[in-house]
């Protein structure tokens, strides 16, 4: 018989971020938090971890001293009512290596990989929640139909506190914001 896990006691109700801080990593690493609730984030396939797991490496190399690029932790959106994200690939603040929890002030990207599941809240609901943050910049990769992914890279505006539409790359990616960095999706 397999091993279930239990979820902490709590978890069907709003939360804090006091409870919520209290738990094991186990249990929060498939989950977000949103106004409090927790909401279960779909399962990625492994193009989807390949896609993050590229990105991840690529920008960590490109970004410099000064950022590091990772994947699969918490950014702490806001404290009341709890919001925490979990994107797939996060460039933040190297001093803040340590700082748990990871806040917008940190970071200078995210990276979305659109999977079956997450379309709408990645799509529109994610951005919204970044932009609010006051997070930098915004990419979202498409897993296109044609197997050559289409990133799409967005830019926050202060003065709308919204994203601006940036640049698209098809197969590679060669950005000049928030730094220079080229990658090769092409097909797998």
């Amino acid at each position: 018989m397999a091993a279930e896990k239990v979820a902490p006691a709590g978890m069907h109700a709003q939360i804090s971020a006091e409870q919520y801080d209290s738990w094991s990593e186990e249990p929060c690493a498939g989950i977000e938090i949103v106004d409090g609730m927790v909401v279960v984030r779909p399962s990625a396939s492994p193009r989807h971890n390949w896609l993050a797991r590229i990105l991840a490496n690529a920008l960590d190399a490109a970004a410099g001293p000064d950022w590091n690029a990772d994947t699969g932790f918490d950014v702490r959106l806001q404290d009341v009512p709890l919001t925490n994200r979990r994107p797939d690939v996060i460039v933040y603040r190297a001093e803040t290596i340590d700082l748990t929890p990871t806040r917008p002030e940190h970071v200078l990207l995210i990276v979305e990989v659109i999977s079956l599941g997450s379309e709408t809240t990645d799509r529109i609901v994610k951005v919204d929640e970044y932009a609010k943050a006051g997070i930098p910049f915004y990419w979202r990769v498409e897993q296109a139909a044609t197997d050559v992914p289409i990133v799409y890279t967005y830019v926050f505006d202060a003065a709308t506190k919204a994203y601006r539409e940036g640049e698209m790359f098809t197969g590679t990616v060669k950005a000049t914001a928030p730094f220079s960095v080229t990658v090769d999706l092409g097909p797998l």
